[in-house]
């Protein structure tokens, strides 16, 4: 416990650090402020609490931090703006234009974010309609506002909401610590627990099962939680040597080190992918309320159904797969391995290496992907078996992942900056020493989000 205030007053002495960490709760000061900001027209007092805490439009309202059901300015958070990066991203593999502009290394990712930023908006338009025409009755407009006028008043300032959310997303990454859109969405789980908790244990000590029954629901949870930790720092270590190199009288290389490939190298990305999209159905029978009644909307509408979570499994397995081939460039690495005189012991150097390496990756993706995708269905399963829903979301699941890879990420941050200066970080058993991993520019992970 010493040592932990120790390094916090160390956090503390930092200047540079300690702005980043200023800016950042900053920011996201103002993001929990605004998300209590109710549209203008909307009579608050005939809002429900209990609406959009349910069933899919459930997980939209906690991904909005609650401002969903509240009919808030930033009701619809930050999904838009991710749905918009996978469409890109995706046409970057289709399109030629755009798998130029990936190549192009700033200006091309300028580029790249622009188009973002355009699609954001029209994805964001489309979604307010929905929103407006679902979420908000003829009842609970203000007579002086008027339907017709609440209702475009309304869908131009929800897509200047989440504009205005991406934007303090972009801040965050650019001047404070951590990536901004995941500790938007993190910040926004976060609000939902302590009600979810104190929910959960009133309906245990009322007779539901009993307090043995609520302990063992948190010691499952502190069982997903270690495994989580587990499968998002493991790593498969890849042996290097380097060739001795004398320059004047210093001696350079000969020493072996390794590269850490990660088992979870996606991070929480292929969650938050999966989920995007699968906010798509949800959102169909409201467009078109003619196919509301349809089995396969009606399966795919539900988040507890099989379908739905199937399809859920099988979309973050190939968006690990995915965003692990545009994060980790295999052929970058062997490239660079090369020109430091470098190589792995047993592997030819050139193409070769770049063909090993690729194949230590595939293997050790499949069973992270598997992992993330057993993760992200739990919370249907222990719905199913009695758990309260809103509770059950923590219990496993895209919040639990998102929670454990962003707090996981933002510490790594704050320890990389505190071991530039000679500091002890918060992360000691995270810390390599004797060998080091081999900084390369290929696994870092792209500014898209």
């Amino acid at each position: 416990m010493k040592n932990f205030f120790t390094t916090l007053s160390h956090i503390w002495k930092i200047e540079d650090l300690r702005v980043r960490l200023t800016n950042t709760l900053l920011f996201l000061l103002i993001y929990r402020v605004g998300s209590f900001v109710v549209l203008p027209g909307v009579v608050y007092s005939t809002l429900s609490n209990t609406n959009g805490k349910e069933g899919l439009v459930g997980l939209l309202n906690m991904f909005a931090g609650g401002s969903f059901s509240r009919a808030s300015i930033f009701a619809l958070g930050v999904m838009p703006y991710i749905s918009a990066s996978i469409v890109v991203q995706l046409l970057g593999i289709a399109v030629p234009y755009f798998a130029k502009l990936q190549k192009e290394g700033e200006s091309g990712r300028n580029k790249i974010n622009q188009w973002t930023r355009y699609l954001t908006i029209g994805i964001t338009a489309l979604q307010a309609v929905g929103y407006v025409k679902s979420q908000i009755g003829a009842n609970q407009i203000s007579p002086a506002v008027g339907v017709a006028t609440f209702n475009i008043m309304s869908v131009f300032i929800l897509t200047a909401g989440t504009l205005f959310v991406m934007w303090l997303g972009e801040k965050i990454t650019d001047k404070g610590i951590g990536n901004g859109i995941s500790l938007i969405i993190m910040v926004g789980i976060i609000a939902q627990l302590p009600g979810a908790f104190a929910r959960e244990f009133e309906v245990r000590t009322n007779g539901a099962g009993g307090l043995v029954t609520f302990i063992v629901e948190i010691l499952g949870l502190i069982g997903v939680v270690m495994l989580t930790i587990l499968i998002v720092q493991g790593t498969r270590k890849v042996g290097v040597q380097y060739a001795k190199r004398i320059v004047g009288n210093k001696q350079y290389g000969g020493v072996r080190q390794y590269i850490p490939l990660k088992v979870n190298a996606a991070g929480v990305m292929p969650i938050i992918f999966a989920q995007a999209l699968m906010f798509i159905p949800a959102y169909i029978p409201q467009l078109f309320p003619s196919i509301a009644t349809n089995p396969v909307v009606m399966s795919l509408a539900s988040y507890t159904s099989w379908g739905y979570n199937i399809l859920f499994a099988v979309l973050i397995i190939v968006f690990t797969y995915f965003y692990t081939a545009i994060t980790i460039n295999p052929s970058q690495m062997a490239e660079d391995m090369k020109k430091n005189g470098g190589f792995i012991p047993g592997i030819k150097p050139g193409r070769t290496t770049a063909d090993f390496i690729d194949g230590v990756i595939s293997k050790i993706t499949l069973p992270g992907s598997i992992f993330l995708a057993i993760i992200a269905i739990i919370p249907a399963i222990v719905t199913l078996i009695g758990v309260n829903n809103l509770f059950a979301r923590f219990f496993g699941g895209t919040s639990l992942i998102i929670l454990v890879g962003v707090v996981l990420d933002t510490l790594q941050q704050i320890e990389s900056h505190l071991l530039m200066r000679h500091y002890d970080g918060l992360m000691k058993t995270g810390r390599i020493t004797g060998r080091t991993a081999i900084p390369t520019s290929a696994g870092s992970t792209p500014p898209v989000i």
